[in-house]
């Protein structure tokens, strides 16, 4: 089937599946790698609706250079922006203050706001508390104005959010999927998990520390130049399944890694839909695990029907982009049952790896010395086998390797706080098996 309707702008989808799809007699879990790419015209002008929203933290800690780099890397943002879509820049302290447009909904790029916009930025002044919730629900205010579309915020902060933890997941959960947001701490007052929090909630690119404020302008160019670059809004991901099957878990795993499992929503009979935001031209990867009833020898089962969706608009139906199948087949022969596709042991590999770092790095700011032991030395031993270079080299940073293949470390005294946040950070980015090929595609019908 075609990827797109003839004539229809926007990116086209290719479905690719990874997977051992022999089971061992009594066996139930299915376990696939779905690649997703997409690949289309560069995006110009009008031609695609966006919306960006720029959220800069203005409370008292960031006084100083940062205050003077958060300018300049605003003014960076309005600057990469492309003429036609809408824009708007809020001021986040001890509320939220839409510093431009002066108005409630979002104003159109173009030379006269790009300007007032900069003036605007220029006015920032560092004073009041950090309420990153209170931040995000007044760019949801702003992007309900706006009718449909690619919606995309930055959002830059230095310090802890002020608000009730319970209050703040309350609004994440609230927000949760009406927008995209990447978000950026700078310096080492922030909590990364905070930042992990919006980022899972509103499907972010990973959090990002800016360890210079110097840097900070080109951070929110490349972002911005990043999601001008994303033609169409609200895709998902739609797994059907048979009967008596139990969907055990959908991840994204490339680029980053990104739990769905709890985000699915039934559309259709047997059928759930998994958000995974804005795209333009790119590649991710989606590991899913089926579990079905076990099968006679030779009985084959369709453990699965992988489809990309996207929105209808104007009342139109959803539109299936590409599609894929995740197989089972139930066999004596030990050999086959046995062996495990490379890509889905990568990627296992790798979501271990980022639990790994995420575990270790907690028991060590608890004092578990003996748990982040363990816990960071098999991440280096992870890393060191997947070839994830730039993570070895963080985790380095934080122990003595004494042996990679082991993972055999002794914790490191005197870590500089920097060096933790960006390996913590770092570490829901993985590494790929391979290049994803780029190009159309489609797959087989199927039930729905």
């Amino acid at each position: 089937m075609p990827n797109r309707a003839e004539g229809t702008a926007g990116p086209r989808f290719r479905v690719e599946v990874d997977q051992n799809r022999f089971l061992p007699l009594g066996g139930r879990e299915v376990h696939a790698v779905v690649g997703v790419s997409s690949t289309g015209p560069p995006v110009v002008g009008a031609d695609v609706r966006a919306t960006e929203i720029i959220v800069i933290d203005t409370s008292g800690s960031m006084y100083g250079e940062k205050i003077i780099a958060a300018k300049q890397a605003a003014r960076a943002a309005v600057a990469a922006l492309r003429e036609g879509v809408r824009f708007a820049v809020i001021a986040g302290h001890s509320r939220a203050e839409t510093i431009y447009p002066a108005s409630n909904t979002p104003a159109v790029v173009d030379a006269s706001t790009r300007s007032e916009a900069m003036e605007a930025v220029g006015r920032l002044r560092a004073d009041g508390g950090t309420r990153m919730g209170a931040w995000l629900t007044r760019a949801a205010e702003l992007f309900a104005t706006v009718d449909g579309g690619v919606k995309h915020a930055i959002l830059l902060t230095d310090g802890q959010n002020n608000e009730v933890a319970a209050d703040f997941d309350r609004t994440l959960a609230r927000l949760a999927g009406t927008f995209v947001c990447d978000c950026r701490g700078v310096g080492t007052d922030w909590k990364v998990e905070e930042l992990r929090k919006i980022d899972a909630a509103l499907l972010g690119g990973g959090p990002g520390i800016i360890a210079d404020p110097a840097g900070m302008a080109a951070d929110f160019r490349a972002m911005t130049r990043a999601s001008m670059g994303k033609a169409v809004a609200d895709v998902a991901l739609r797994l059907w399944t048979p009967r008596h099957a139990v969907v055990r878990y959908v991840k994204q795993v490339a680029p980053t890694v990104q739990d769905l499992t709890g985000r699915g929503v039934e559309r259709a009979p047997q059928s759930r839909d998994y958000p995974t935001g804005s795209w333009g031209t790119e590649n991710r990867d989606y590991h899913i695990c089926v579990e079905v009833p076990p099968g006679d020898p030779g009985r084959q089962l369709r453990a699965g029907w992988v489809r990309v969706v996207l929105p209808g608009s104007g009342g139109a139906p959803d539109e299936v982009a590409a599609s894929g199948n995740i197989l089972a087949e139930w066999t004596a022969d030990e050999n086959r049952a046995t062996e495990i596709d490379p890509r889905v042991a990568h990627y296992t590999g790798q979501v271990e790896l980022a639990q790994a770092i995420q575990d270790g790095l907690a028991a060590r700011r608890s004092g578990d010395d003996d748990t982040a032991t363990t816990r960071l030395g098999r991440a280096v031993a992870l890393a060191h086998g997947s070839g994830d270079e730039e993570t070895a080299r963080l985790l380095g940073k934080v122990v003595d390797v004494l042996d990679p293949v082991t993972g055999t470390v002794r914790l490191r005294a005197g870590v500089e706080k920097i060096d933790e946040m960006t390996l913590d950070t770092n570490s829901t980015r993985t590494v790929r098996t391979r290049p994803r090929p780029s190009g159309p595609g489609g797959g087989a019908p199927g039930p729905g």
